[in-house]
C-alpha cells in the first residue's frame, strides 16, 4: 500500500515544480517578464508614437495625452524619405557596415582557426590578448586613428570607416569564433590531414560549413556594431552626403536648441528596421553560437 501511494504521488521536488501554483508563476515568471517587456519595448513604442504625431501634439503636452496619438500622420516619415538625404545616409550606413563586416569576418576566421586548431605554445595567451584588445574603449583610440586617417588622406571618406571599424570588430569576432571552433571535433581535421588535405582545404571545406551558426552570430554582431557606431563616424565624416544614419539624424535634425522630434524619431525608427528584420531571421543561430562560445 505504501509503495502504491508513493508511486501515485507526483514528485514535485525537481524540475519546474515551483511554477505549479498561480501565485508563484505570477511572482517568478509573469511579473519579471512584464517588467522586462516594458523596459525593452517602451523606447520603441515612444519612438514610433513620436514619429506619427502631428506637430501640435508634439508641442502641446497638456491638451493631448503624451502616451497616445490622435489623428496620426505620416508627414514626418514622408519628409524624411523624400525631402532629405536620408536614403543616401541609409545607403552609406549599409555599405560601410557590410564592407567592414566582411573584412572583419575574413580576418577573424583566419585568426580564430590559427589560435584554436593549429596547436602551438602560447595560443591561449594570444587569444586572451586579442579579446583584451576589444576592451579598449573607442574614445581612447579615435584620436590616434584620426591622425592615421588624416595622414593617408582618407578623412571624410566612407572608406575610412571601412578600415577603422575592424579594429573594434575583429577582437570580439575572433573570440566568438574561437569558442565555436572548439566545439568542432579534432578528429575530422586529423582524418582530412591523413587524406592529404591542406590547412586551407580543411578550413574551407570542413570547418566553415560546420561553423555557419558562429559565422552568422559574428556577422550579426559586427553589422549591428557598425550600424550603430557613432564616435568614429562623427570624427571621420563631415560632409552631409557622406554621413551615416546615427550621425546624420542627430546633426541634421537639431538646429541649435530646436529639436525636430518628429523627424528625429522617424529617422531612428526607419534606421532600426533593417536590424530588426535581420535579427528576426537569424536569432536562433545567434543565440546558439553565443551560448557555444560562452561555454568554451
Amino acid at each position: 500500500m505504501a509503495a502504491t501511494t508513493t508511486a501515485d504521488t507526483p514528485d514535485n521536488s525537481e524540475g519546474m515544480a515551483y511554477l505549479d501554483t498561480l501565485p508563484k508563476r505570477v511572482v517568478t515568471v509573469y511579473l519579471p517578464l512584464f517588467v522586462i517587456l516594458v523596459v525593452l519595448l517602451f523606447p520603441f513604442y515612444w519612438m514610433a508614437l513620436t514619429a506619427i504625431k502631428p506637430d501640435d501634439q508634439l508641442i502641446d503636452m497638456e491638451t493631448y495625452n503624451p502616451f497616445w496619438v490622435v489623428s496620426p500622420t505620416l508627414k514626418h516619415i514622408a519628409k524624411l524619405l523624400f525631402q532629405t538625404n536620408y536614403p543616401l545616409w541609409l545607403w552609406n550606413t549599409m555599405m560601410i557596415s557590410v564592407a567592414a563586416t566582411v573584412l572583419s569576418l575574413f580576418a577573424s576566421v583566419l585568426a580564430a582557426y590559427a589560435i584554436v586548431r593549429i596547436r602551438y605554445k602560447g595560443a591561449v595567451a594570444v587569444g586572451a590578448a586579442i579579446f583584451l584588445a576589444y576592451l579598449v574603449p573607442p574614445s581612447i583610440l579615435f584620436i590616434p586613428l584620426a591622425t592615421i586617417i588624416q595622414a593617408y588622406g582618407l578623412y571624410d571618406s566612407p572608406f575610412a570607416l571601412v578600415l577603422v571599424y575592424p579594429t573594434i570588430l575583429i577582437p570580439f569576432s575572433t573570440w566568438l569564433l574561437m569558442g565555436y571552433f572548439k566545439t568542432i571535433p579534432y578528429e575530422l581535421e586529423e582524418c582530412a590531414l591523413i587524406d592529404g588535405a591542406s590547412r586551407w582545404q580543411i578550413l574551407v571545406k570542413i570547418i566553415l560549413p560546420l561553423a555557419v551558426p558562429g559565422l552568422i552570430s559574428a556577422g550579426i554582431f559586427s553589422l549591428t556594431l557598425c550600424w550603430n557606431e557613432f564616435i568614429y563616424a562623427l570624427t571621420f565624416l563631415s560632409s552631409t552626403q557622406n554621413k551615416t544614419v546615427p550621425v546624420a539624424v542627430v546633426s541634421e535634425f537639431v538646429d541649435g536648441d530646436i529639436y525636430r522630434w518628429g523627424s528625429l524619431m522617424a529617422g531612428a525608427l526607419v534606421g532600426s528596421l533593417p536590424l530588426v528584420i535581420l535579427y528576426s531571421f537569424f536569432v536562433e543561430h545567434y543565440v546558439s553560437a553565443m551560448t557555444g562560445a560562452v561555454k568554451e
